[in-house]
């Protein structure tokens, strides 16, 4: 497996280098920058897999980054850490309200940031290790290129299969037509956007199951997510 590309957004300098070391002993690709503008350029420039994203920087404040980097269809999938010194209830709350995926708290241990990132890693990248993906009820094997929902077969086509997997790598998450489009046909795609709707329609129809919940949620004005039933 290819080696998972980490952008970590820090302005302590002594913080940086001890995570910077450390993660990389663990066989990430690390880049590392303390300024909030330039953050944003770095995503821009090679979309990471994760972003471990600290409240206090120097330019953009890191609320911000995040801020735009869910904005941005480039990275809006991007799952994003952040790190604070803030405590308030109400500030942990805005973090993840504006598109954080974890938070910790500073001081924090270092092996709890590994382990939280590993297993973020392990939710969103479980395909490139040839893992089952499971969300609810639905299982499938990259390897195989097999789905079952609730021990039986599903039949998808081929397009319908790469959305599922798609939406199983980060289950719960809304994506827009727009994100659909680039994560499953392609950033250079010139399909239009209706014809998410109708593929959803089809895999909709492909995994569904007589009197259990669809799994597939619309979010009105925004897109779709797949939510574990």
């Amino acid at each position: 497996m290819s080696a998972a590309k980490l952008l970590l957004v820090e302005d302590d300098p002594a913080l940086s280098e001890l995570l910077e070391y450390r993660f990389q002993n663990e066989g990430y690709n690390v880049r590392c920058t303390g300024d909030g503008d330039e953050a944003l350029v770095l995503a821009s420039e090679d979309v990471p897999d994760l972003i471990i994203l600290d409240w206090m920087i120097e330019g953009t404040s890191g609320i911000e980054v995040c801020r735009r980097l869910r904005r941005d269809k480039e990275t809006a999938h991007v799952p994003i850490i952040m790190l604070t010194a803030r405590e308030a209830e109400d500030d942990r709350v805005r973090g993840l309200e504006t598109g954080a995926d974890d938070y910790l708290t500073k001081p924090f241990s270092p092996r709890e940031l590994l382990a939280r990132v590993a297993a973020v890693m392990r939710r969103i990248r479980p395909a490139l290790a040839g893992e089952t993906i499971e969300v609810g009820d639905i299982k499938l094997d990259p390897v195989a290129h097999k789905v079952q929902r609730r021990g039986r077969s599903l039949q998808l086509g081929p397009t319908e299969y790469r959305l599922l997997k798609f939406f199983m790598e980060s289950p719960g998450r809304v994506f827009s037509r727009g994100q659909l489009l680039d994560g499953v046909w392609g950033t250079g795609s010139d399909i239009e956007l209706r014809t998410v709707d109708v593929h959803i329609r089809r895999l909709r129809k492909a995994i569904g199951v007589e009197g259990v919940k669809d799994p597939i949620r619309t979010v009105r004005s925004a897109g779709y997510a797949l939510e574990a039933t």
